[in-house]
């Protein structure tokens, strides 16, 4: 029989499952303010794993990932230890901001501080609750507010056991990423916990084909650890395709844009991505692709500025073999019965 596992200065059971609500602070008003934990603690040993959404405050499609994942998942089928964490940054999520009340990004804050800012002690917190406490971590993003990011993972693919979990997890993509400084990824691989960064979908917003990939990416990663039969329902995955780099395209000059391509799509050197009009039409300015490769992130403001970003273009072996890929898993997830009971 495995130990009761220890959190919050509670105990959860062997093949029992709890939320523990981890107390952060108090806001001006003397509000109280909490994290919720959903552990499943299996009776069966494994690894300890935390999955996490909404460091940044306004990126809530990983909530509803982990959403699914506390209806489908059951802590008799869990080996090891699942750590679900819905909303990390509560002060932005409730104001719908990526920012805490400090104006502080939680994920340039970590390890933190106990006696630091408040961004500095919600990430000593995360720390010493939930990250000390796992071996593997996954930490779900969306674009940022008027962006949108096509299903990818982003890793340090130096890591065997890293670039193992982000084969495993099936997104389309993997994009070979540096580790940025004061990054929950940063801290985390700091003291030995291999985490994986999930970026799709757009700030504010739910995307149902992201929050698929999410769902069975989190269960592909699962089975791979062990944590879940490997004759379990997340089989299937596509051979996702691994890029070492990618680029922004920006906006040639002011104006308003007309999209012709979109996430996903295959774009090849010179092709017209789209164009940008005077607001009376009489000059418009082409945006052209500089490099070959698959569309991974785009705006979605019709009104730029001069040097926006518009399109982030990953260069990848074969963009047209991609694009097929990517059509494939939407149809494939499309008819999957483990989302049946899903509203679309």
């Amino acid at each position: 029989m495995r130990e009761p596992f220890p959190i919050g200065g509670q105990t959860i059971d062997p093949g029992t499952q709890k939320t523990v609500e981890l107390p952060l602070s108090v806001l001006s008003d003397h509000t109280k303010v909490s994290m919720p934990v959903h552990i499943m603690h299996g009776r069966k040993p494994g690894p300890v794993l935390f999955v996490s959404a909404a460091i940044h405050g306004d990126e809530i499609l990983g909530a509803e990932i982990i959403r699914r994942l506390v209806s489908k998942l059951t802590v008799e089928k869990v080996r090891g230890t699942l750590l679900l964490i819905p909303i990390v940054n509560t002060y932005g999520f409730i104001a719908n901001s990526r920012y805490l009340p400090d104006r502080r990004d939680l994920n340039r804050s970590f390890p933190g501080s106990k006696s630091g800012s408040l961004a500095g002690q919600l990430a000593y917190k995360f720390m010493e609750e939930i990250v000390s406490r796992s071996d593997y971590g996954i930490d779900l993003h969306t674009a940022a507010i008027h962006r949108e990011n096509l299903p990818q993972i982003r890793a340090d693919l130096a890591s065997s056991a890293v670039k193992d979990m982000a084969a495993a997890f099936g997104a389309p993509i993997i994009l070979k990423t540096d580790i940025r400084d004061g990054s929950l990824r940063e801290a985390a691989q700091a003291v030995g916990v291999n985490t994986l960064l999930y970026e799709a979908g757009e700030a504010l917003r739910f995307n149902e084909f992201a929050v698929r990939i999410g769902v069975k990416g989190v269960m592909r990663v699962m089975q791979h650890l062990g944590m879940l039969h490997r004759r379990g329902f997340a089989q299937g995955a596509n051979e996702p395709v691994m890029s070492k780099l990618s680029l922004w395209v920006r906006a040639p000059s002011g104006g308003l844009m007309r999209l012709l391509k979109g996430l996903g799509d295959a774009v090849e050197k010179g092709e017209v991505l789209s164009i940008v009009s005077a607001p009376l039409g009489h000059e418009e300015k082409e945006l052209r692709a500089p490099i070959s490769g698959i569309i991974i992130g785009r705006s979605n403001m019709p009104a730029v500025n001069q040097g926006d970003a518009i399109f982030h273009i990953a260069k990848v072996f074969d963009p047209g073999a991609t694009d097929e890929d990517i059509q494939s898993l939407e149809k494939q997830l499309g008819s999957d019965p483990l989302f049946d009971t899903e509203i679309v």
